[in-house]
């Protein structure tokens, strides 16, 4: 088994999200409030200084703040797997998987939150913008990566060893996987990058990278759910490949080249005594 762990969205979409009845609540719903009630105090200004946004976005997230946890909240909270709405959740497309499919992510897919620290999928949440790297203290912690860093590290352990689980699947942004102490989970760590073919070169290119851990790797393990985090041959159209970068007892990071096998076999065709391949197909919808 394995615990894949995704980046929320800044881009949020409530109105078109769907309600769902076997919704849940944030395992970390009080410390959030305590969030809450400290950027409650700011005013539009200091808020557009601390989160680097436009006046218009500062105006709109003052008021979401203002607003948060009033009466009207509970008409107004969503499942946070469908209110995000970044590349990484278009890629996902989570309103077209099936409810056997969403039970299963909502033990195996957890999601960082500056705001909430781990969300399951179909934990309820309120609209917000807060980004793991925001500087901003909260009690004895300096900023959002002490004050999450206990919780993340006992949460991330309770769900590993509920659905006995060895491996952690990182598809989040380094932003946001720096709030897992990796070192005291101890566990094996596979941290997918993907790359595509720019000038001749391989290169991370974010668009594209997004949709691949959404659209390839979330959206694929969910629906097949092995439980083995490299038997993933099969269903998508475009074989990718899969570089390791390093090894060692309990982390494993890799490549994955989002471009034909042949193409990069012409570029180097000592490839196949070199690196190790795994075969999965690339699907239209995370493609160019």
């Amino acid at each position: 088994m394995y615990l894949l762990i995704s980046p929320p969205a800044k881009s949020l979409n409530f109105e078109k999200a769907p309600l769902v009845e076997n919704h849940t609540k944030p395992v970390f719903e009080n410390k959030a409030a305590q969030l809450v009630r400290n950027i409650k105090k700011l005013r539009v200004d200091e808020l557009k200084e601390l989160m680097s946004i436009s006046d218009d976005l500062a105006r709109l997230n003052y008021e979401r703040y203002q607003q948060w946890g009033g009466h009207h909240s509970d008409e107004t909270r969503r499942a946070a797997i469908f209110a995000f709405q970044g590349d990484v959740y278009q890629g996902l497309k989570a309103e077209s998987l099936s409810q056997e499919e969403l039970r299963y992510a909502q033990s195996h897919l957890g999601i960082l939150s500056g705001l909430y620290g781990l969300l399951r999928p179909l934990d309820l949440i309120e609209p917000y913008r807060l980004e793991m790297g925001t500087s901003i203290r909260q009690g004895k912690s300096a900023n959002l990566y002490e004050f999450w860093k206990t919780s993340i590290k006992k949460q991330l352990i309770e769900n590993m060893k509920a659905i006995d689980s060895e491996t952690i699947i990182n598809l989040a942004s380094q932003e946001y996987f720096k709030s897992v102490p990796v070192k005291e989970i101890k566990k094996r760590i596979i941290s997918p990058v993907f790359k595509d073919q720019k000038n001749g070169e391989y290169k991370i290119i974010s668009f594209y990278a997004k949709k691949a851990r959404g659209g390839l790797m979330t959206r694929f393990l969910l629906q097949n759910q092995s439980n083995d985090p490299h038997n993933t041959t099969g269903i998508f159209r475009r074989r990718i490949l899969v570089q390791p970068r390093f090894i060692r007892r309990k982390r494993t990071s890799f490549y994955a080249i989002l471009r034909p096998l042949d193409l990069f076999f012409k570029l180097n065709p000592s490839f196949l005594t070199t690196y190790k391949l795994i075969n999965y197909f690339f699907s239209k919808s995370t493609c160019r």
